[in-house]
């Protein structure tokens, strides 16, 4: 089953970043009720990490007019769950090297620099000592809010990408690939950045927009 939904024709970013995330809960509860649970790439915890993916790139890919503040705000409420639905998925072992398919070009994750760029501006850089470079320096190291978020970004699409073709093999590959990637790579990139968002948030003293979604339990009101 081809699970993509084209949605070219939806040119307002709103209507198009709910209308994905209808994508995700459509294909969630497909694979939920088509698909033995024994089967690991439709298995709960991959299910769930699949439609926390979804929202967190539809949301960079669609986010218009936000603030600084409010952009902060958003992206510290995503990235504990992006980081918890990770830690989550199921240990998985390739027996033989893989090469996913990669769908994100150049132009795409570009794209989501300079949009997170034109928001941080003079706040995108931070210094950073968790870095492999950090061995052969005795001074912190700078990085880029927007770069970091968009190699989280580049990855994230990258699985989500293939996983909606419905290509168990693929679905397996990719999602091995995602895991190890979390593990090595981006999962340590993830922190990194919350940790100066999480400065920026409180030094800006952001606020929730509504003190009642904050307090909700399901997930998708969280941000």
């Amino acid at each position: 089953m081809l699970f993509r939904i084209k949605s070219r024709k939806l040119n307002s970013p709103g209507v198009q970043y709910y209308f994905i995330i209808l994508q995700a809960i459509v294909i969630a509860t497909y694979v939920m009720e088509n698909h033995p649970l024994n089967n690991i790439v439709f298995s709960k915890n991959v299910v769930e990490f699949v439609t926390v993916g979804v929202q967190f790139c539809s949301f960079l890919e669609t986010f218009n007019d936000e603030t600084t503040a409010t952009l902060t705000d958003k992206l510290t409420k995503i990235f504990p769950l992006l980081y918890l639905k990770s830690a989550m998925l199921p240990d998985i072992e390739m027996e033989y090297d893989i090469f996913p398919e990669v769908t994100v070009t150049e132009e795409n994750y570009n794209y989501i620099v300079s949009r997170l760029y034109a928001v941080y501006k003079s706040n995108d850089t931070y210094l950073e000592v968790f870095l492999e470079d950090m061995k052969y320096s005795d001074t912190p190291i700078s990085a880029s809010i927007s770069e970091d978020v968009a190699d989280i970004y580049q990855d994230i699409k990258n699985f989500v990408s293939v996983y909606e073709q419905g290509i168990e093999d693929n679905m397996y590959e990719v999602l091995a690939s995602c895991q190890e990637n979390f593990k090595q790579y981006w999962g340590q990139k993830l922190v990194n950045v919350l940790r100066a968002l999480h400065s920026i948030k409180y030094s800006l003293n952001v606020e929730p927009e509504d003190d009642n979604e904050s307090n909700s339990d399901n997930e998708d009101d969280l941000w």
